[in-house]
């Protein structure tokens, strides 16, 4: 369960994005899978091998009715699509979820150990901005891990 790197992609016209060689081969490795399930997370896009997409669901599922179990369904598991390997290991991201993550031209694909996430080029460099001011938040906390 290790996706790790930092790739620039492109998107095609048609909406495919390629996937690191190294994500499928674990994908396919770890979790037999030729596929990811992507749906919408913090003004991103976010993949998960199916199995692990499952477990993520009996979760909420599993939360007791309200608005957060609402929530959910309705932002992360709705959205939710199984994006199939096509020969050149691309994957057709949805108009829907292009659209949420304002996917035009270039993307981020960015390995997060047992997901995947997918952001635009700008909001990728805010979140990284955004991480990196938490970090400095807490740098006692960074120093104690090694960094």
């Amino acid at each position: 369960m290790n996706f790790s790197g930092q790739f620039n992609v492109s998107i095609d016209l048609k909406g495919r994005i390629s996937v690191p060689a190294s994500f499928r081969d674990e994908l396919r490795e770890t979790y037999q899978s030729e596929s990811i399930v992507v749906t919408t997370f913090d003004g991103g896009l976010v993949g998960f091998p199916p199995c692990r997409w499952k477990e993520i669901c009996a979760k909420v599922e599993a939360l007791p009715p309200g608005p957060l179990k609402d929530a959910n369904r309705r932002t992360r598991i709705a959205p939710a699509q199984e994006c199939s390997f096509n020969k050149q290991g691309r994957i057709q991201i949805p108009q829907s979820l292009r659209d949420y993550a304002d996917l035009q031209k270039d993307a981020v694909v960015i390995g997060m150990f047992e997901k995947i996430e997918i952001w635009n080029k700008a909001a990728h460099q805010r979140i990284s901005q955004d991480s990196e001011d938490v970090l400095k938040q807490n740098a006692q906390a960074q120093a104690d891990i090694g960094f």
